[in-house]
């Protein structure tokens, strides 16, 4: 536990100007960004006797072990650049809003040709025009199956497209009239294009012009007797108002706004969110954030409102937002929220009449999502705790192991050897902390051997990472290398970029560093927009690629038992490393070892810990036989094209599509690989070379007879007969299993 008066900046070289400032822990990880209208005031608060502080206040100062700060012109900019930060860097001490769902939105893809109805969750994407959210997709699909009686606009797949296109036909929507069919040019596309914006005019609350226009044509049809049209026309408008009654209507006034409540607690707060849009209920959505600073109603509503309209662009910012608590001051955060929407937008607390009648409904929702919430999570907490406790008092630990790192080695009978290493914080998975490992030091199966590379290059890396921050001076008196050595190592997050990684960088570019005796300025309010691009760069290394492996855990659990075990305390060893705990865990009897014990040992079957344990083995588990089947499929599927350098999935259909046959492509001289659109001269060289190297594979046999069957010709008339080659395998049946 660090002392604050330890890196204490003085008073005079702290800037009376608005600002952000960082907090960073021992390991350059920042775990806490705040903004003030005047910087020396605000850190001269975190810096008082700790015993006047609030607990979460003061386990964030003495968890600390610098501070840094950037000097900006506004309050404004501050603030934008404090919600930049804490979305990079994901400090712990920060209010952090968890979804307690994943809310469904209805969305109308403006930016195609032929737009589509669907539902979408996860990120905005642009051109995209989203309603909602909903609480369940169901209610999407009853809604726009409601609609498309009316406006029949495309609701199929890119797929399904592209299949009724070269077909002919239409889908089943296109033959009972929920569906205009463009695929079939049953409608041009400017027509379906105005189709697709009287949706979204009707999904947005204009629905009184609809009406009126379908009444009026229903009457002028009755008056002509056409009553079939009539009746049709009759059952789109009962479809309309049925589809408008899923919305009751709360303010009368067909108001544009979010309302925002929030319950709380000592220790957490919920806040619900209800958009209206036309005076109906459009959707609702809640959050749930552990208070782990000390904080007010309007600092929270400040906090929520970053997070909800910080990726917003214009409608999606709504005129007006009622809250139950304003944020102090509220000039910036007003100021903040118009820049998002283009035109002035109205922050206020409702005082009387529907809105605050509505405010009150949306605050008791927030207080049943918050009591819901600390019942499920009241047994989870006191259990992860207990559990971590059983783990440290078993293994003879100094304190909980806070984060634990997991690590299993996967083959197939010694081919595509890979490991995993899984991240538990808090008794919790941190997934955005997960990396996985191919094993190039050697080939074959040796189990222990491969664990010892791991280990070895995971915290090679960390200690790198130490001596490249200055967190030790005297680096090199371990022995260790701390360098990588080149090709070894390929780390590789899961989800492919959907974690956050970057939650481990550090450093930070001169022009933004602050600290004691030093500070940062921007030199104009532009700047902090200007320089996104060099925050995002200060949470990389020198080569630009996320950091990784920059904090270390508190146990290494490994899969296996005395061996691997053995194998994993001597790897740290060897680099110097003693003050990080390893334990195994052993499938058979759930044995954990120990280094350096000769009896295991053995955690009761109904003990919390020994779960825990079970859990992060099994998703080590999990995640490494996961990447080593996908490294296996992917040998399975590879093709001589595959070695080209340069050459995509475009070009290799390309060729195969020309030639056939990689057998023909072989064959083929370098001009006629040229005559291939998009192959040059050089790319053609390329490839004649790459397939000579590669060895043709045998041909296939027929089992029965035990002749040799030869390729046929393709079908010189473009014929869809037989099924299509995938390109960069071979038609020599390559690959088969036997």
């Amino acid at each position: 536990m660090a002392d604050p008066s330890s890196y204490r900046p003085r008073p005079g070289d702290i800037p009376d100007s608005p600002g952000v400032y960082r907090f960073r822990d021992e390991h350059r990880r920042v775990i806490y960004v705040g903004k003030a209208k005047s910087l020396r005031q605000r850190l001269a608060n975190y810096f008082q006797d700790l015993a006047n502080l609030h607990p979460r206040t003061r386990t964030m100062v003495t968890t600390a072990a610098s501070v840094e700060w950037t000097v900006v012109s506004t309050e404004v900019e501050a603030l934008q650049l404090e919600y930049s930060w804490i979305k990079e860097y994901d400090p712990r001490f920060n209010v952090k809003y968890r979804d307690d769902k994943s809310y469904p939105y209805l969305a109308v893809t403006m930016n195609e040709q032929f737009p589509r109805v669907q539902v979408m969750r996860g990120h905005k994407k642009k051109g995209v025009r989203y309603f909602g959210p909903y609480a369940h997709a169901w209610a999407i699909r009853d809604t726009v199956d409601l609609l498309l009686r009316v406006f029949p606009v495309r609701t199929c797949s890119a797929g399904v497209f592209k299949n009724a296109a070269r077909t002919g036909r239409p889908c089943l929507l296109g033959y009972i009239g929920k569906c205009s069919a463009p695929c079939v040019g049953r409608i041009t596309p400017e027509d379906h294009q105005e189709l697709a914006e009287e949706f979204c005019d009707f999904m947005a609350g204009r629905t009184g012009t609809y009406l009126r226009r379908l009444e009026r044509q229903m009457m002028e049809a009755a008056e002509e007797m056409e009553y079939e049209r009539a009746a049709r026309l009759r059952d789109d408008i009962g479809a309309l108002k049925k589809a408008m009654e899923k919305n009751a209507v709360v303010l009368a006034d067909a108001t544009d706004a979010d309302l925002i409540a929030v319950a709380e607690d000592e220790l957490e707060a919920a806040v619900q969110i209800f958009h209206v849009r036309g005076g109906r209920v459009r959707g609702q959505r809640g959050w749930v954030t552990d208070k782990v600073e000390e904080v007010t109603t309007g600092a929270l509503v400040e906090h929520a409102l970053q997070q909800l309209y910080g990726e917003e662009s214009g409608d999606a910012v709504p005129k007006e937002v009622l809250v139950p608590a304003l944020p102090e001051p509220v000039e910036p955060v007003q100021e903040w929220l118009t820049v998002r929407r283009g035109s002035n937008v109205s922050l206020r607390i409702p005082q009387r009449g529907d809105k605050k009648a509505l405010m009150e409904t949306v605050q008791r929702n927030a207080q049943q999502a918050l009591a819901l919430h600390k019942t499920k999570r009241a047994s989870d907490l006191t259990t992860r705790s207990r559990a971590l406790e059983e783990i440290a008092e078993a293994l003879d630990l100094d304190s909980a192991p806070l984060r634990i790192e997991c690590y299993d080695i996967s083959h197939l009978q010694g081919d595509d050897v890979v490991a995993s290493m899984v991240v538990f914080e808090d008794g919790l998975q941190r997934k955005s902390e997960y990396r996985r490992f191919q094993i190039k030091g050697f080939a074959g199966q040796d189990d222990v051997r491969s664990m010892h590379e791991v280990i070895t290059r995971r915290f090679k890396r960390y200690l790198a990472e130490k001596e490249r921050t200055g967190e030790w001076a005297d680096g090199a008196d371990t022995g260790a290398p701390l360098a990588e050595g080149s090709g070894t190592d390929n780390p590789l997050a899961e989800g492919s970029g959907t974690g956050n990684p970057l939650a481990e960088g550090s450093g930070t570019p001169d022009s933004l560093a602050g600290g004691p005796g030093a500070n940062g300025s921007l030199p104009d309010g532009g700047a902090v927009f200007a320089d996104a691009e060099v925050i995002a760069d200060s949470l990389k290394d020198d080569d630009g690629r996320p950091k990784k492996f920059a904090y270390p855990p508190q146990l290494v659990v490994v899969d296996g038992g005395q061996p691997q075990v053995a194998a994993a305390r001597r790897a740290l060893d060897e680099l110097g490393i003693d003050d990080i705990a390893v334990c195994g865990l052993a499938k058979r009897l759930e044995e954990v070892w120990v280094p350096g014990e000769d009896d295991p040992v053995v955690l009761p079957r109904t003990s919390e810990g020994l779960y825990l344990l079970q859990r992060v083995r099994d998703e080590a588990h999990r995640f490494a036989i996961t990447y080593q089947r996908t490294k296996r499929a992917k040998r399975f599927r590879a093709g001589p094209l595959d070695d080209v350098p340069g050459l995509g999935e475009t070009r290799k259909q390309a060729l195969i599509k020309h030639f056939g046959s990689v057998k023909k492509l072989r064959s083929a001289t370098i001009e006629q690989i040229q005559e291939v659109p998009g192959i040059g001269r050089k790319t053609a060289e390329t490839i004649a070379v790459a397939l000579a190297q590669a060895a043709p594979a045998a041909p296939a046999v027929n089992t029965a007879t035990g002749e040799i069957i030869e390729d046929e010709e393709p079908d010189t008339t473009g014929g869809s007969s037989g099924e299509p080659v995938t390109a960069g395998v071979p038609d020599e049946r390559r690959g088969q299993e036997t």
